[in-house]
């Protein structure tokens, strides 16, 4: 039989080098992952030193040791033109305007609307907000055209080891001599374990990336023509 040693060197090459290629967007995602978690980048995505400070309505619900992010950005439209976009945000409405396979992949069942719905623009406080089927947030806060907060307190089927809410806050703002909207989300993450404070911290940057989606998909269809017909 003959010796197959001199076959195999380069095909086990060839194997630690396609493994390589494989690991390496890996270790870099885990890398940039935890250079996030670091640096605490995720808590703030366009949003300035000031908006981080300035207070939102639903930061009263909170007053312990909070995790706070935030995420901001200007649309070219009225603060009149982007609520109604805002006020059916919801999984069991117009979905999160995000990664919506990726949200699927984890059973939220979201059919994201690209038209507003009349029907949903009734949002009251009480009202459930819903992330999942089986999870839950509750309305603390309505004023049209300007907030919307949800939280976690009281609500049934509400995430469990922390308390969160959840802030869209839109300014009216003008960019040069036209009128825009300053769209600031603020999550708040209390939690009384270390390990739900972590899991926190996990939450918020894996939001971070489908908040960043959820702005610019809003921008896209608060300022898109009207459709004909």
């Amino acid at each position: 039989m003959g010796d197959d040693s001199g076959q195999d060197a380069p095909r086990r090459g060839r194997r630690r080098a396609l493994t390589a290629a494989l690991a390496l967007p890996v270790v870099a995602g885990l890398a940039a992952g935890a250079a996030v978690l670091v640096t605490g980048a995720h808590r703030r995505l366009g949003a300035t030193e000031p908006e981080t400070r300035a207070w939102l309505p639903g930061d009263e619900l909170m007053t312990g040791g909070v995790v706070q992010a935030d995420r901001a950005c200007t649309i070219a439209a009225t603060p009149a033109e982007v609520w109604p976009w805002v006020a059916q945000i919801g999984q069991d409405k117009a979905g999160f305007y995000s990664f919506e396979a990726l949200e699927n992949l984890v059973g939220c069942q979201i059919t994201g609307a690209t038209t507003i719905h009349p029907e949903w623009q009734d949002v009251h406080p009480g009202d459930a907000f819903r992330l999942h089927p089986d999870v839950a947030l509750r309305v603390a806060d309505v004023k049209p055209g300007s907030d919307l907060v949800v939280t976690s307190q009281g609500a049934d089927g509400a995430p469990e080891g922390h308390d969160f809410t959840w802030a869209f806050h839109l300014e009216p703002v003008h960019v040069g001599p036209a009128p825009a909207t300053r769209l600031h989300l603020r999550e708040r993450y209390e939690s009384e374990r270390p390990v739900d404070r972590a899991v926190s911290e996990v939450l918020s940057t894996v939001s971070a990336v489908m908040s960043w989606r959820m702005m610019h998909r809003l921008s896209e269809l608060a300022t898109a023509p009207p459709r004909s017909g």
